[in-house]
């Protein structure tokens, strides 16, 4: 009788363990898939932001023909964004969008040389196109680092942390700007 009381004991120890993984485990993946998705969410405004700054682009170039090297940094920056995309690199995605920036800057500075740039239709259509996504951007991002710190610290506070290494749950990345890319672009033209 006493060895059957021990083993039902054991049991529900076992039971009640195996839930705490399981439950614990369950919570890791909804987080881990959150922030999968609030990266997807800001992965689509910047593709949408270098698929709008083309058009962008091709207008100011009509007006300032000897302004290349803006050009040049714009298809650099697209370059490794599309790199970031290929390898999910969140740190290489900021990168590119820090020099994005960077090359936002330096196209206002050239808008604001041409007068009759800023009254063209196109350009301010797709400067009020750029400044909302600009706007979805900043708020994508915030979301996002929200959401991976909340997976962050779920992981790695304790009894979580035990079954989020025993599954191997990664930390994940924060989406960082450098010093450079403090500075928003200036959109406003």
């Amino acid at each position: 009788m006493e060895l059957l009381i021990g083993f039902g004991v054991v049991v529900l120890v076992v039971v009640l363990l195996g839930s705490f993984i399981l439950g614990v485990y369950n919570e890791l993946v909804q987080k881990r898939n959150r922030v999968k998705n609030s990266w997807s969410q800001i992965d689509v405004q910047l593709q949408r932001r270098f698929d709008l700054i083309p058009n962008l682009i091709e207008t100011v170039k009509a007006f300032a023909k000897q302004e290349k090297d803006i050009f040049m940094a714009f298809a650099e920056a697209r370059k490794m964004f599309a790199s970031g995309q290929k390898n999910g690199s969140v740190g290489e995605v900021s990168q590119a969008n820090n020099m994005l920036g960077g090359a936002m800057m330096q196209l206002g500075v050239v808008v604001e040389s041409y007068p009759q740039l800023k009254s063209d239709q196109n350009f301010l259509r797709m400067q009020a196109d750029l400044k909302e996504t600009e706007d979805k951007i900043a708020l994508n991002r915030q979301f996002y680092n929200d959401v991976v710190l909340t997976y962050n610290n779920s992981r790695e506070v304790f009894p979580a942390s035990v079954v989020a290494g025993m599954f191997k749950f990664k930390e994940a990345e924060l989406f960082k700007v450098d010093a450079a890319g403090r500075a928003a672009p200036k959109v406003g033209f």
